[in-house]
């Protein structure tokens, strides 16, 4: 099943970027990456199903109706796409990628995991979350949250922001299936089965999925890189957007060509992949 979702694009030209952001956080979490990156590529960054803009599905979604809905986008925009996933949005980009694999021509992964199925309690907590959203609703939420989400030294600004997008973003009952998919999911098996390249990011200071999960996702992937972001937290893409996006051109420009000034950062990377 595929749903309708809102979109948020920036850029005429080039390959297509196709952002998919974290379970609590809407296509707002990628204003930096479309303020800078369209000058080099097409971005597209949606509002998953059920969330900020977007229509409630019609009932629930699986990951891989995630992952299909994903699909339909780039179809309908060319049929191949680069696709940039942050935490929850880097599980679904990895489903995709094993399940559309014609559609992926590279992928970035920011701060994510094989999945909470992969531990019983992680799974159980993270199925909890939507009675927590429910009891609370979504300001509390996000104010219980999203501060979390950075380092300890990010901006006040930012944590704001980041609660702000929280808070706009998660409803019922989208967030209860989005829930459900990562609560659901385990890619460990099939992640070796990934062809496109795989670009892995992680905040340094991320303690939510933390450093060891994007290690196990470099790892079990051929093609693949691992960069450390440094001094930023679980969402390094909006915490450090400056260090965060230069990797990504760099790793578009060994992809798809995209042009890049970064000559430094891109020849350690293409030692990687």
């Amino acid at each position: 099943m595929t749903a309708a979702v809102h979109l948020t694009e920036a850029g005429e030209a080039g390959p297509l970027l196709l952002c998919l952001h974290g379970i609590g956080s809407s296509s707002a979490a990628f204003a930096p990456q479309l303020a800078e990156l369209s000058a080099y590529v097409r971005v597209v960054a949606w509002d998953a199903p059920g969330y900020a803009a977007s229509p409630d599905p019609e009932g629930p979604l699986t990951l891989d109706d995630y992952a299909d809905t994903a699909a339909a986008l780039i179809r309908a925009r060319g049929g191949r796409a680069h696709v940039l996933g942050v935490s929850w949005g880097g599980v679904i980009a990895l489903r995709l990628a094993t399940r559309h694999p014609e559609l992926v021509d590279s992928l970035i992964v920011a701060d994510s995991s094989p999945g909470s199925g992969t531990d019983e309690a992680k799974a159980a907590a993270m199925r909890a979350r939507a009675a927590e959203l429910a009891e609370r609703g979504p300001r509390a939420f996000a104010e219980a949250r999203g501060p979390r989400l950075v380092s300890p030294g990010a901006p006040e600004e930012l944590v704001r922001r980041v609660v702000d997008t929280m808070a706009a973003a998660v409803r019922l009952p989208g967030y209860a299936h989005a829930a459900e998919s990562m609560a659901g999911a385990d890619l460990r098996a099939e992640l070796p089965s990934v062809t496109a390249p795989l670009l892995v990011l992680c905040g340094e200071q991320d303690t939510v999925t933390g450093v060891d999960a994007s290690q196990a996702l470099a790892g079990a992937v051929h093609k693949s890189a691992y960069v450390i972001v440094k001094d930023a937290g679980h969402l390094a893409n909006q915490e450090q957007p400056g260090r965060f996006n230069a990797w990504v051109l760099a790793h578009l420009r060994i992809t798809a060509g995209v042009a890049d000034t970064a000559a430094a950062t891109e020849q350690e990377l293409s030692s990687c992949l």
